[in-house]
């Protein structure tokens, strides 16, 4: 493999009707043998698959490089965390059970944890591989099969996770991967066979999942976007509080839906803070994502690129001063003097009222703002639609926790950031979305209980 940015790798037919169609009744007939299997049997295959992508590591992240533009320092953490995904489920799969409950003269009932049958999972395109790992280990470990649209500024990485699934031994057809944009996920959202649809993306598109999936009465888990506050207290770890606002912007290029890209700083320590963040910002090594010491590759494609830049102008136009980074950045190798690289951004002079700080980005631009008081402080972390994630730098551990509990987010980090660990749950709060992904709560977004009642005794009749 070789990176040249802008170049044509791979050309992929969009799936139409007719082939979402084949792919659902594919699905459908792999679930009748997958949903008769013990939670052991789907746990052996699950840990084979895991097996092969940990065993495939460097070729699969070089592939999710190649197919998003991130370092390939960053993918191979991808890859890790998706093996490590289905290798949490794997070990859950034969745990699933319902409960038996003891009623009077000797009746009893029961519920059984059933799948749901074909669920869609629908990707985006900064973690391709990830996402996909992180819907069809759950969704395939509740006995559920799995019809999967990549983005189609990303389409390569999941089409090699299909056929792992297959060498692992699922039934043919039971992850099936279709291609295509916004037509192809309307075919899937409409479809009558479809049991369930995930989503990871905008807002917009998360809308209109919804409403599609509302026809249908099919319920929804939606992973969306954000703008996440991430608070520094002066009482904290001042270098941890600098790695940890980095790991909260810069990540893929900023493109991460959970980055915390307002970063509100005591104004004690934002004199330091902010020359420090700078200082660390303009160090950090842009270019060919292939290289090992590469920390930031190109962003997804020339109209997102194009639509970053945009706001950092805005942003300037609206009185936020650039302190380092925000313009174009072209390699010195040839090869990628087409890529589309831009220097990491922080802004200062920020306010709650600029565009910049409302807007989600998804770029790698960091806004600082200054505050004085807790109060204050949780106030205007929560005065935003979205409610994705949120952090906290401190060393008063009473302090951090109060703030977490008063944060609307679904994910909280203190003394961290953008950790993803898959035994703990993860989704928003308000326009962020809605159902979890990892830990046990995905469990229950794919299966439903059925509840039985046994009678042991001659039946009362009222009539």
């Amino acid at each position: 493999f070789k990176m040249c940015p802008g170049r044509v790798i791979s050309k992929l037919l969009c799936s139409g009707e007719k082939e979402v169609d084949l792919a659902v009744q594919s699905a459908k007939a792999a679930f009748k043998i997958w949903s008769q299997m013990s939670g052991m049997e789907r746990s052996r295959v699950l840990l084979e698959a895991a097996r092969i992508i940990r065993e495939q590591r460097e070729e699969i992240a070089t592939l999710e490089t190649i197919n998003n533009g991130k370092s390939i320092f960053e993918a191979r953490v991808d890859i890790d965390i998706s093996w490590q995904c289905l290798e949490y489920y794997a070990g859950l799969a034969g745990s699933l059970a319902g409960e038996h409950v003891q009623l009077p003269g000797g009746s009893f009932g029961y519920t059984r944890r059933e799948p749901l049958g074909v669920c869609v999972g629908i990707g985006a395109w900064n973690y391709p591989f990830q996402i996909a790992c992180w819907k069809s280990a759950p969704a395939l470990a509740c006995g559920n099969a799995m019809v999967f649209k990549p983005s189609p500024f990303t389409p390569i990485s999941v089409v090699r996770l299909a056929e792992i699934f297959t060498e692992a031994g699922v039934p043919k057809g039971l992850f099936n991967v279709v291609q295509g944009g916004v037509a192809t996920g309307q075919f899937l959202c409409h479809h009558p066979d479809v049991a369930k649809i995930s989503f990871t993306g905008s807002v917009p598109t998360g809308i209109k999942i919804m409403e599609m999936a509302a026809k249908g009465i099919k319920p929804v888990t939606l992973e969306l976007g954000g703008k996440s506050p991430l608070i520094i207290f002066s009482d904290c770890a001042l270098e941890n509080a600098v790695n940890g606002a980095l790991m909260a912007n810069f990540l893929t290029q900023g493109e991460v839906c959970c980055n915390g890209t307002r970063v509100f700083v005591e104004r004690k320590i934002l004199d330091v803070f902010t020359k420090e963040v700078v200082k660390r910002t303009q160090k950090i090594k842009i270019g060919d994502p292939l290289l090992e010491d590469t920390r930031m590759g190109a962003l997804i494609n020339r109209p997102h690129l194009d639509r970053v830049q945009g706001f950092i102008k805005q942003a300037k136009e609206q009185g936020a001063e650039v302190l380092c980074g925000g313009d174009l950045y072209v390699p010195d190798d040839p090869k990628l003097k087409n890529g589309y690289y831009m220097r990491p951004c922080v802004l200062g002079n920020c306010t709650d009222d600029m565009t910049c700080v409302k807007e989600e980005i998804f770029g790698p631009v960091m806004s600082i703002l200054p505050f004085d008081t807790e109060e204050e402080v949780v106030e205007r972390a929560n005065n935003t639609k979205f409610g994705l994630a949120g952090g906290v730098f401190t060393r008063d551990i009473q302090k951090a926790h109060r703030v977490v509990a008063a944060l609307k987010a679904g994910m909280c980090f203190i003394n961290n950031y953008n950790i993803s660990p898959v035994e703990l749950p993860f989704g928003g709060y308000k326009a962020s979305g809605f159902g979890r992904e990892n830990g046990r709560a995905a469990i229950e977004y794919y299966s439903q209980l059925k509840t039985v009642c046994v009678e042991m005794g001659d039946v009362e009749s009222v009539f």
